[in-house]
């Protein structure tokens, strides 16, 4: 059975965009390309990284491969490489902005809990203050009908689940 795997959107160098690509090339590789050597493989990740101020860096990775500069084991090492080139500053605090960012918006609550759970992936955030953050940006008709509830949820994964709940309704 032959399976399709998607391949990456072109990586720009945009902060918030690395995390999905690198995931989506792992996906890929893993998939399609666990015979392909790693040259050949960092090879095909350079080029889905195109536009605005990568092209420069890339140019200077396919010298350096080519001048056998760059030394990676692995497909993984090199992706590290990417993520630490354009993640944009710590993690941790880049993670906090993206989800102070979020807004439920005219967003299904399903589709919204999926992105709040990746950007608190790595916040830092935990219990109170987790939830604290997903009443700020859930949407005030839902977040007061969790408010008003007369046993309110105890864990992030139970305001989630019933703010799904209350959306569906």
């Amino acid at each position: 059975m032959q399976v399709e795997v998607a391949r990456p959107q072109e990586f720009d160098g945009s902060s918030g965009k690395v995390a999905g690509f690198i995931t989506v090339c792992k996906l890929y590789i893993h998939m399609k390309m666990r015979e392909v050597v790693v040259k050949e493989q960092i090879q095909w990740v350079l080029l889905y990284v195109q536009g605005r101020s990568v092209d420069t860096w890339k140019e200077n990775m396919l010298e350096d491969l080519k001048g056998r500069l760059l030394k990676y084991e692995t497909v993984e090492e090199f992706l590290t490489e990417i993520k630490r080139e354009f993640r944009g500053g710590d993690e941790e605090l880049v993670k906090v902005a993206e989800l102070q960012r979020l807004e439920q918006g005219n967003k299904m609550m399903e589709e919204f809990v999926q992105e709040f759970r990746r950007a608190a992936r790595g916040s830092g955030y935990e219990r109170h203050p987790l939830i604290e953050e997903f009443k700020q940006e859930i949407n005030r008709a839902i977040r007061r009908k969790l408010m008003e509830a007369e046993y309110q949820p105890g864990t992030i994964e139970q305001w989630c689940d019933r703010a799904i709940a209350l959306d569906w309704n």
